[in-house]
């Protein structure tokens, strides 16, 4: 039977089609130059405050500045804000610049948030650092919009990104909502959105955690445990900053039972959240752990947790380790996954039942979270092990 010409025709634009080479992706663009940090502190800065600063004596709350992948808070970080409120005191007058609290959030109209992330030099969160993209916000809680935003470029030398003392002791990290809706309080919006919703129902918890972090880096624990317990007892209390918290609260109080429950809660919100990565730090080039974060026995315990609460829910987990970015890719590669193998083995020791439920892999560097290759406390995160659930044992 002859074929139709429409079909004939209809099959040689297929043909075509098929044999066509890809579409070739777009180039990246590339960073704009990179500049000192305190001109890039200063251009923001400025054209963020001086879109609020003609409206009459105003307050502002600064909710602290975080690292936009970790959503750790830096001495980096803080210097930061130190520097936005002293360029509001000499320069804006009329703007009042105010702690993070449950106090200040319920009485004020103005909340700036900030993110601090590595950036390669194609603005991506992958492959060698080469400069810091500073993004700044100011959000007007009265109309709930976004009323100025202003992203600059900062060249990475000077910076320090060392973890502030809650977030370099807290044991595990995890993509946390919590962290997420901040981050998107600030990447995700242009002047004139809405404040996203998720931002808003939690800010009342996030200043209450800011407090219970700045009573624990202070040293005031008996506080801390005080303002992590009443966090916890609120609707957006079930994040990451709260159990971790609280564990390190009862660590440092020594209340060993306590203690042991709090990590757990961390262990059961990671599962709850698909993701858990946890600081076990290993010796240079070895699968021997290092040293014993806040006491004698710490990683014995954290793995016996593991391994009960996996054992528990039943599911089945891909512990994976990591590297930082230093030394030979190749190396680093295999290097993290008899490091994974080494915890899947403790935990299958802990828990019998888990043999066949856990698997083992090794990325090196290739999901490195800072990425700055520094090998000391900023980059810890990057020589993690994780744990993801997955669908399947197999």
């Amino acid at each position: 039977m002859k074929m139709p010409a429409w079909m004939r025709i209809g099959l040689l634009v297929s043909l075509l089609a098929g044999c066509a080479p890809p579409a070739a992706a777009p180039p990246q663009a590339a960073l704009p130059a990179p500049e000192p940090l305190d001109q890039a502190v200063l251009e923001a800065g400025n054209a963020v405050f001086a879109t609020v600063a003609a409206g009459g004596a105003q307050t502002v709350v600064i909710d602290p500045l975080i690292n936009g992948i970790t959503g750790e808070q830096s001495a980096g970080t803080r210097e930061l804000a130190a520097q936005l409120v002293d360029l509001a005191r000499s320069k804006y007058p009329n703007l009042s610049i105010q702690p993070f609290s449950a106090g200040t959030v319920a009485s004020a109209r103005l909340v700036m948030v900030g993110t601090f992330t590595p950036v390669d030099a194609h603005n991506q969160t992958t492959g060698p650092r080469d400069a810091y993209r500073f993004c700044l916000v100011l959000l007007d809680l009265k109309s709930g919009k976004v009323v100025a935003k202003r992203v600059v470029f900062a060249l990475p030398q000077g910076i320090d990104a060392t973890p502030t003392r809650s977030f370099a002791d807290s044991p595990a990290w995890t993509d946390d909502p919590g962290i997420r809706s901040y981050i998107a309080a600030c990447q995700s919006v242009k002047v004139g959105d809405p404040i996203p919703a998720a931002y808003l129902n939690g800010i009342l918890t996030a200043a209450m955690l800011n407090q219970a972090i700045e009573a624990y880096d202070a040293g005031n624990y008996p506080q801390a445990l005080e303002l992590y317990s009443a966090a916890r007892g609120t609707p957006a209390g079930d994040q990451l900053r709260t159990y971790n918290g609280l564990y390190l609260s009862h660590a440092r109080l020594g209340h060993r039972e306590p203690t042991i429950a709090a990590f757990g809660d961390v262990v059961d919100f990671g599962l709850r959240n698909n993701r858990l990565a946890v600081k076990l730090l290993f010796r240079p080039a070895s699968t021997a752990l290092a040293g014993e974060p806040l006491g004698v026995g710490t990683y014995d315990m954290w793995l016996r947790q593991i391994a009960d609460r996996t054992g528990r829910s039943h599911a089945c987990l891909q512990v994976t380790g990591h590297t930082s970015a230093s030394g030979s890719p190749a190396l680093n590669e295999r290097l993290s996954v008899l490091r994974a193998e080494y915890v899947k083995a403790r935990l299958e020791q802990d828990s019998p039942a888990l043999k066949g439920r856990l698997v083992a892999a090794g990325f090196g560097a290739r999901e490195a979270l800072v990425g700055t290759g520094a090998d000391n406390a900023a980059d810890a995160l990057d020589r993690r092990v994780e744990f993801k659930v997955v669908p399947s044992c197999a």
